[in-house]
């Protein structure tokens, strides 16, 4: 089977673009981080997510190289841990050493360390940024008044916040937050979080012969929102990447908005 590679993206940086769909890899580990990875790539994802915490980069790594794909042609995301604030430097290099790159396309600061938005380790994001380690750098799991922070400290907004998202956690005003800052909204756990069963969702999926979880990936890809579905079975792996060819009335889209109220 060839591979559908068509799909949407959102410019996050200069001259960097990331595909509104991802495959996430949180909790998968060793063969079916590879396997998965595999299969995704095979099916037409361009988007991989991993983090130093999942002890998979090397699996993942493995996984990109092996699909034939050019190391440019996958947008690959990495996460730092909030417990090695001070010792980013380090964190990175061996992030790039295990994925064995010379660069990823997005490095997060996973969760703000200490529960504090860490100006330095902000810093030291922009040192790895200048050095051309990463093409982009973001943060997940912050406030918008952490975000404040950096901007303040630094001058420079993240081009991400990864946090979990879905219709049920829609928030008119986080979104309008992040976009009056240029942050992208990238949403991870989307249907682990979701009620799969509610019958707006059924209505609206049945109306286009799709499933509520394809429903709720394609809300976020017609909001903007980077969306990071997660899965061992490649027919579930194929089934969230098969979005791409229907669209949501403007009605439907607000009667998903409401999910969150």
């Amino acid at each position: 089977m060839s591979a559908r590679t068509s799909q949407e993206v959102v410019r996050i940086a200069d001259g960097v673009s990331i595909p509104l769909i991802g495959f996430g890899t949180w909790e998968l580990n060793g063969e079916d981080t590879y396997n998965g990875v595999r299969a995704a790539l095979d099916i037409g994802y361009r988007h991989i997510d991993t983090a130093t915490a999942y002890e998979n980069e090397g699996s993942v790594g493995a996984a990109v190289r092996d699909s034939g794909l050019s190391r440019e042609s996958v947008f690959i995301t990495t996460k730092c841990p909030p417990a090695n604030a001070g010792r980013e430097a380090q964190t990175i290099d061996a992030s790039l050493k295990a994925l064995g790159v010379d660069f990823v396309d997005l490095w997060l600061v996973h969760w703000p360390p200490n529960r504090q938005a860490s100006p330095d380790t902000w810093k030291a994001f922009i040192e790895a940024l200048e050095q051309g380690k990463t093409r982009a750098i973001g943060v997940s799991n912050y406030s918008i008044a952490q975000i404040d922070e950096l901007i303040t400290a630094t001058g420079r907004a993240p081009a991400i916040n990864q946090i979990p998202w879905n219709p049920f956690a829609f928030d008119e005003r986080e979104v309008t937050g992040l976009q009056s800052r240029q942050v992208v909204l990238e949403g991870y756990s989307p249907l682990k979080r979701s009620d799969l069963s509610n019958p707006v969702l059924a209505e609206i999926a049945a109306a286009h012969g799709k499933t509520p979880a394809q429903v709720i990936l394609r809300w976020h890809v017609e909001h903007g929102f980077v969306v990071l579905p997660r899965s061992q079975r490649r027919e579930r792996i194929e089934e969230n990447f098969d979005i791409f060819d229907f669209q949501l009335a403007p009605e439907e889209l607000r009667r998903l908005d409401a999910l969150g109220a």
